[in-house]
């Protein structure tokens, strides 16, 4: 840290490389004494305090110290950042919070551990600071603080390559870093969950239930992110990673269900009547989080895309209409799910919404793509996308048709997810939007099949052991 402030009031290399080096030996310490107590198990109560807390100290100092770091250097190492330069500062800020956060949380749930007597320290993340942490703060600290024309030496050099990674890179690594930490914090959700809610609500399952039902909700909002989010990079012309925003909005929207059902949400309490219809605030909010995410927004960047076509074939078809028309039945059919007495455990009457989604979708990235190749197929696959606007709209209110709950069979058979994870891999290939058509297009026509399947069968998430 006193180099790191040096360095900013200097603007000297060799301040630069002193910090930088000092860091990497605090790094490397810290791996060898957790490889030591690993191999020879010496459990003192004191080492165990020792090494937590200095931890909490050198990452209380580090990520702090690099989010500093990075807003100076972008005002004045490089001044006049662009805006990508920028979001990345934000983002470094946003890892900074969420490590600090993440470090306070484990010591609150752990506590829960200690009164209930039971041992904190089992399969957690607790390694994850130094396996993953320490390098990532010291890659963050290498680049935050770089100093051009540096002495012309073998360490300079090595040192100042880190100041000079690309920022694709460097998102890449934050981002994974981030997630790693969110999952940190829900690996001790799951692990001391328990613990905490029996201490906090004493009995009451009313308000149990309020505090579990956070973390699906949340994940409901984080459907709705995805759609404004496939909106943005539509109005910037990117339609295929809009599509993939798409497709996180429907894993969104399998994974708070899942969730919930999980936590034993979705069934009603002791005292309330199981015949009574009721409407949720979750459920309210899934709902609204379907329309922006699988209703609006595919309407939204469908007319985006075609009205940027100065083709006059296309100009002359109601593309405005169509739009208004996909939003509206996509969001009639979602308000008929909704007040549905009579579902069918594990099938949708109609089409669902996410699979309308992304399969309207799908001829967008090929007519995109033949756009900006000045193709003649542009005005075919423009023609194409109006028809299955339309066709999709229609398909999602024809409620006689059974469409089997893909997420749920998917859990059933993880060969399928498998192979489903596979699919979006064609994003790296032009053939990205023929790939998605043809999977929506299979989908479409699966109730030939499926309507077989017993629903109590369907309704199922758990894997379908073979006989």
């Amino acid at each position: 840290m006193i180099c790191a402030i040096a360095v900013m009031w200097t603007h000297s290399p060799v301040l630069y490389v002193l910090g930088v080096v000092l860091l990497f030996i605090s790094m490397t310490f810290d791996l060898v004494d957790g490889w030591f107590a690993a191999r020879y198990h010496p459990h003192p109560v004191m080492a165990q305090l020792a090494d937590r807390i200095m931890d909490k100290v050198v990452y209380s100092i580090i990520f702090p110290l690099v989010a500093v770091g990075t807003m100076w250097r972008i005002h004045i190492i490089s001044p006049g950042p662009n805006r990508a330069e920028l979001l990345h500062a934000i983002l470094v800020l946003v890892l900074t919070v969420t490590v600090l956060v993440r470090d306070n949380f484990a010591h609150f749930m752990r506590g829960f551990a200690i009164r209930s007597d039971q041992d904190p320290e089992h399969s957690e993340f607790a390694r994850l600071r130094t396996i993953v942490a320490a390098p990532v703060g010291a890659l963050l600290y290498a680049y935050a603080f770089y100093v051009p024309e540096g002495p012309a030496t073998r360490i300079y050099s090595s040192i100042s390559w880190f100041g000079n990674l690309p920022l694709r890179g460097l998102f890449f690594i934050e981002i994974i870093f981030l997630v790693i930490n969110l999952g940190s914090i829900a690996l001790y959700c799951r692990k001391y969950g328990t613990l905490c809610l029996d201490e906090l609500c004493l009995g009451n399952e009313p308000l149990r239930r309020r505090i579990l039902s956070f973390f699906p909700n949340a994940l409901t909002v984080m459907n709705a992110m995805m759609g404004l989010l496939a909106v943005f990079f539509a109005y910037q012309g990117r339609i295929r990673e809009a599509y993939l925003f798409l497709i996180g909005a429907a894993a969104f929207d399998k994974l708070d269900g899942a969730l919930a059902r999980k936590l034993g949400l979705t069934e009603p309490l002791p005292t309330e009547k199981t015949n009574t219809h009721r409407i949720s605030l979750g459920g309210v909010l899934d709902d609204i989080s379907d329309a922006v995410s699988f209703c609006i927004a595919p309407a939204w960047i469908f007319y985006i895309a075609l009205t940027a076509f100065s083709n006059p074939v296309i100009r002359q078809m109601p593309i405005g209409w169509i739009a208004w028309g996909y939003a509206a039945l996509g969001i009639g059919r979602l308000i008929y799910f909704t007040l549905d007495k009579n579902p069918i455990p594990g099938f949708f009457k109609g089409m669902p919404t996410p699979a309308a989604a992304l399969l309207c979708m799908a001829p967008l990235i090929i007519f995109a793509q033949a756009v900006n190749e000045g193709s003649q197929w542009a005005q075919f696959w423009g023609l194409f996308s109006c028809g299955i606007m339309i066709f999709t709209a229609l398909l999602m209110n024809l409620y006689p048709i059974r469409y089997l709950h893909l997420g749920r069979y998917m859990s059933r058979h993880p060969w399928f997810a498998r192979l489903t994870l596979l699919l979006p891999l064609s994003v790296f290939t032009p053939y990205f939007g023929h790939v998605c058509l043809v999977y929506g297009f299979l989908y479409t026509l699966s109730p030939l099949i499926t309507w077989r399947i017993d629903p109590q069968i369907a309704a199922g998430e758990t894997r379908v052991k073979p006989a």
